[in-house]
């Protein structure tokens, strides 16, 4: 039997198991087993990797896609170049992290943005929150030539604040990305705190929060006519990359 898993802490809003063992199902994979592995601080790590036999899969999820950087010993390309991970693939004992979030997020974005504006289109973006998938966000944007702003409650140098959101840096930022878990089931009534009056059509609110579908970020947007997408197409094609990683 073949043991994969995530960690993170807390997980009761993860789809990973579920869409792990309906995967199994469907596609008659009978020798795995993908469980949920809540840990309340990173230096659990260790001990998770000896109590859990034929362990050779992990995702990573908030708040360790940067903390779990010192426990590895080999980092993909992309992962090393991003400073984050929520894949990681044992071997022989051996532990090298990858970035699929990048995969995930570029390749949902893309169907949208080629469907919503034209290639003349100088398209830049506003990502909220500075955590470790906002980073794999910001490469993916990097990586498709779209000029990016952070924007953060504690901002850092070439930072924004969200204070800082006038009308003309909305209006200039096409792109909106929510990396922050505001939200999210059970906090439904939460968002980020954007001058959401400044949004026209011409925006594209994307919310890495699945759950729920609306979150009140999107449906701020939707109210301004904006397009809308949250994260659960992302999870899907990064849960497959991850699967593709472990067994291939």
């Amino acid at each position: 039997m073949k043991n994969y898993g995530l960690i993170g802490y807390p997980l009761s809003h993860s789809f990973s198991k579920k869409y792990f063992a309906e995967k199994y199902v469907k596609e008659g994979i009978t020798n795995c087993f993908y469980d949920l592995f809540p840990l309340e601080n990173i230096t659990q790590f260790p001990q998770l990797l000896t109590q859990v036999n034929n362990l050779v899969g992990l995702n990573v999820t908030i708040p360790y896609k940067e903390k779990i950087l010192p426990f590895l010993d080999e980092l993909a390309p992309d992962a090393a170049a991003i400073g984050a991970v929520n894949t990681i693939k044992i071997i022989n004992g051996k532990l090298k992290g990858f970035n699929t979030d990048v995969y995930g997020f570029g390749q949902s974005l893309s169907l949208i943005i080629h469907g919503k504006y034209t290639k003349e289109t100088k398209l830049q973006a506003l990502i909220l929150g500075t955590g470790g998938a906002s980073k794999a966000v910001f490469y993916a944007l990097k990586q498709m030539g779209i000029k990016t702003k952070f924007v953060s409650r504690n901002p850092n140098a070439g930072q924004l604040s969200y204070d800082d959101l006038t009308e003309k840096i909305m209006l200039s930022h096409q792109i909106i990305v929510n990396t922050t878990p505001l939200g999210m089931s059970p906090k439904i009534d939460s968002f980020p705190n954007i001058p959401y009056q400044y949004l026209i059509k011409n925006h594209l609110l994307y919310d890495l929060v699945y759950n729920p579908a609306i979150s009140a970020f999107l449906q701020k947007g939707l109210e301004q006519e904006t397009t809308i997408k949250n994260g659960l197409e992302m999870l899907h094609l990064q849960a497959e990359k991850s699967w593709e990683i472990w067994n291939f």
